[in-house]
């Protein structure tokens, strides 16, 4: 391997960015340059993650604007933005204004939504809101590492925990030609994915014990996919997309079902998508239905097949914080810097979760 990178996390508080430290701490390229935060500047690391206390003694949360004086005595420098979204691309903009003017190479993967569209208006349409730096959108590519050749462009913007799910299931009924253009998705998301600050959605005993569909076939994140699906196929399906909340804390499941061109029996089914992620660390097709338990607290996605002759429906499972977010954002840096891109990747789920 090349020498190890300092690595900055920007918006360093919520869930993701937790994750994003824990990966950080046992990654052997990887040291922890700053951790970044406005709310909780000067604020011990341990004291709003209590579990990563053991791997961060002594750090604690840097303010913002101590960034430029970082910068400029840092040559190089991998950064995660685990920001809002809305706020992290004006975030990144001044960053890499800054490392330009002190001559830092930086990389960036962002976590929000913010670099996952080409083109300003299409995300301005879907968000509610003008692009914070639309002029680095072109700086920018998406997509999931297992549908993307090589490093696409200097930076990457990470699909979401949602699309995640999605596009490992629809990419390769497209990509082949297996299926009709409507995809049908209904999927379960844990309460994590809504973030660390409470909403009445998410408060737990209005969680606990229910089940629930939000945003049905209106849900922010279809736009998203169908964009991806076209650059990774070069083919636009019609996504019908109908996502749950479920009372659990982490994991996606989604079902897609789609109309089959013509009948493939499961067991060719299964060997197609086996053979299309041939290449991938971490996509296996399990024989019976995925069960969350066996990825959740691992980078690790499981996929399951079934039809009826006219139909197939195709099961998706990840953990959202870890290949919905930080281990799926960690991939993509490990590839933009040489690295094998299971890099740190490779524990398994927790399994008992």
């Amino acid at each position: 391997m090349s020498e190890s990178w300092p690595v900055t996390v920007l918006g360093a508080t919520g869930y993701v960015a937790g994750e994003l430290l824990r990966l950080i701490a046992g990654h052997p390229q990887l040291d922890l340059a700053a951790a970044v935060s406005e709310s909780q500047a000067g604020a011990p690391i341990g004291a709003s993650f209590g579990h990563l206390a053991p791997l961060y003694r002594d750090a604690r949360f840097t303010a913002p604007e101590a960034l430029a004086e970082l910068l400029a005595v840092t040559p190089r420098m991998a950064v995660f933005c685990a920001a809002p979204h809305g706020a992290a691309a004006s975030m990144i903009d001044g960053l890499l204004e800054t490392a330009a003017q002190v001559e830092t190479d930086v990389r960036v993967v962002d976590v929000s939504a913010d670099f996952r569209f080409r083109d300003a208006g299409a995300y301005a349409d879907v968000y509610g809101h003008a692009h914070g730096a639309a002029h680095r959108l072109a700086e920018f590519a998406s997509g999931l590492p297992e549908h993307v050749e090589g490093v696409p462009a200097r930076h990457i913007g990470h699909p979401g925990c949602f699309a995640t799910a999605m596009l490992l299931a629809a990419v390769p009924l497209v990509k082949l030609g297996l299926v009709e253009d409507d995809l049908f998705v209904a999927a379960i998301t844990g309460s994590t994915g809504s973030g660390r600050q409470p909403l009445p959605t998410t408060h737990h005993p209005v969680r606990h014990a229910n089940l629930y569909a939000y945003s049905p076939l209106g849900h922010r994140h279809a736009p998203e996919v169908t964009g991806l699906i076209e650059a990774a196929t070069g083919h636009r399906p019609r996504l019908h997309f109908v996502p749950h909340s479920g009372p659990f804390a982490r994991g996606i499941q989604a079902t897609l079902q789609a109309r089959l061109r013509q009948p493939v029996p499961a067991a060719e089914l299964r060997s197609m998508l086996r053979e299309f992620y041939a290449g991938s660390a971490f996509v296996s097709v399990v024989e019976s239905t995925p069960r969350l338990k066996d990825v959740v607290g691992s980078n690790y996605a499981q996929l399951g097949v079934a039809t009826d002759g006219e139909s197939i429906a195709v099961f998706s499972v990840i953990d959202n914080l870890l290949k919905g977010a930080a281990g799926g954002s960690m991939q993509w840096l490990n590839r933009m810097l040489g690295w094998p891109e299971h890099t740190g990747l490779t524990a398994p789920g927790s399994g008992w979760t």
